[in-house]
């Protein structure tokens, strides 16, 4: 960890905060009350034991949902898939997740998530189901499913008169794609709620996850404080990206050659000089490490790196382990043996990364992702814990100014603590960009209707 005197510039950037949030988070638990229809002085976490009343309601049709993309993505996928359940009244069958993606993870639903646990603590709210009835099944050919993706970014207007009009013919609607398909803005208060509802309460680890990820967290807490730095850089994200800056010719062909053979990710041939200065790419472990220096951070802090396989190896991680030797993974973390379980299922193992992350003293991220976006929106719900959002295009031109020796060290690490004093997640409202969605700030990164800000924003 860095040393109270260089920690200066992220004081002065949560002092003002501090002893807001601990008088205002007050405010969160009574509002996050409302999402179970709870008053008086009971405490939101853990939740209640007993059972919500189930919501009797006419059924228009069953919801089925296939989720697309890594772990944090169908997370929000589901939250929103649940909101639209209840928006129009429909029967939900327990989502199916992602098998075909690059990670290739044949997970499902339950091994991830407790099924029971998210059934039940949604059954004031959403039917849900763990699938279909047989009188319903493949075998009655009467029965003709709709297979479609929902437009991205909807409001509850192309829901309730585009989509609740189709099950008047069809009694099941199968979204066969579900990223990004409810708008962050300029959706109802009760639908924002029970988004959240979903994400902080509903979507529960299994317990092997849960303790396994607690244990984690335990053996990283008898070491000292420690940071959770989310390091994409993974052989996915390169190429997914067409980030190469660092990389070696041939490694730049490889990732070039695995981008052109997944058909879904569209963009072929990219800039990588002209994405990485728009500050669109992860930093490197190299870069990473000078960030950290820059920040304050120390060469004993202790460092957990939240991410899968590190493209390149040791042999990259090599500048950022001599930085900081006090760098680590769950795999020095934990037996082989116990771990053996989790490999080859990359959902299970980023849903280690992500309790480890939502627990650590501070979350830096080096690329805003999904992962990056949800642990940020759950750590301001779990009272604003310190992550740190950095401006990878600002530091994309200092990081090139002091490696070509323009300016010295003293004026980068100046610079970049400068560039950073005020980019600690603190209480805030989302940023909103009239029609343009992908560009504003996104709902689970900060969920304000959820957090104690929430009045300032509406």
């Amino acid at each position: 960890m860095a040393r109270s005197r260089p920690r200066v510039w992220l004081v002065a950037g949560c002092a003002a905060v501090i002893l807001w949030a601990s008088v205002a988070q007050l405010v969160a638990v009574g509002r996050f009350l409302l999402l179970f229809g709870l008053v008086g002085d009971a405490d939101p976490s853990p939740p209640p034991s007993a059972l919500p009343p189930p919501r009797i309601y006419m059924s228009n049709g069953y919801l089925k949902i296939s989720c697309n993309g890594g772990l944090n993505q169908m997370r929000s996928e589901i939250c929103d898939m649940v909101a639209v359940a209840r928006l129009l009244n429909l029967t939900m069958v327990v989502p199916e997740l992602d098998k075909r993606s690059f990670w290739a993870d044949q997970s499902n639903f339950g091994d991830i998530f407790d099924v029971r646990h998210f059934i039940n603590s949604l059954r004031d709210k959403v039917h849900i189901i763990e699938q279909l009835p047989e009188k319903l099944g493949p075998r009655d050919s009467n029965i003709i499913i709709l297979e479609m993706p929902p437009v991205s970014w909807s409001d509850e207007k192309y829901y309730l008169h585009q989509i609740l009009p189709l099950f008047n013919k069809y009694s099941i609607i199968h979204f066969n794609k579900t990223d990004a398909r409810i708008a962050n803005n300029g959706i109802s208060t009760e639908l924002q709620l029970l988004r959240c509802r979903v994400n902080f309460h509903a979507l529960k680890f299994t317990p092997q996850i849960e303790g396994l990820g607690n244990k984690l967290v335990h053996k990283l807490r008898a070491k000292g404080s420690f940071v959770a730095l989310h390091l994409r850089y993974e052989m996915d994200m390169l190429a997914f990206s067409g980030c190469n800056h660092g990389l070696s010719p041939e490694e730049a062909e490889e990732l070039k050659k695995m981008r052109y053979a997944y058909p879904w990710w569209r963009d072929k041939e990219i800039d990588s000089q002209a994405k990485r200065s728009q500050g669109l790419c992860p930093l490197t472990p190299e870069e990473a490490s000078l960030v950290l220096k820059a920040l304050g951070f120390q060469k004993d802090a202790l460092m957990y790196i939240a991410a899968g396989e590190i493209y390149g190896g040791d042999r990259r991680l090599e500048p950022l382990r001599s930085a900081f030797p006090n760098l680590v993974r769950k795999e020095m973390l934990l037996d082989s043996e116990v771990l053996h379980q989790f490999q080859n299922h990359s959902s299970q193992m980023a849903a280690l990364d992500f309790i480890v992350s939502t627990a650590s003293d501070v979350f830096i991220p080096t690329f805003d992702g999904n992962m990056a976006k949800l642990v940020e929106g759950h750590r301001r719900f779990l009272g604003f814990r310190r992550s740190v959002v950095l401006d990878r295009r600002k530091l994309v031109e200092l990081l090139d100014l002091y490696t070509n020796k323009t300016i010295s060290w003293d004026k980068f690490a100046s610079s970049v603590r400068e560039a950073h004093k005020d980019r600690v997640a603190q209480p805030s409202c989302r940023r909103k960009l009239e029609n343009r969605p992908k560009e504003e700030d996104y709902f689970y990164a900060n969920p304000h209707e959820c957090l104690a800000n929430s009045t300032l924003c509406s």
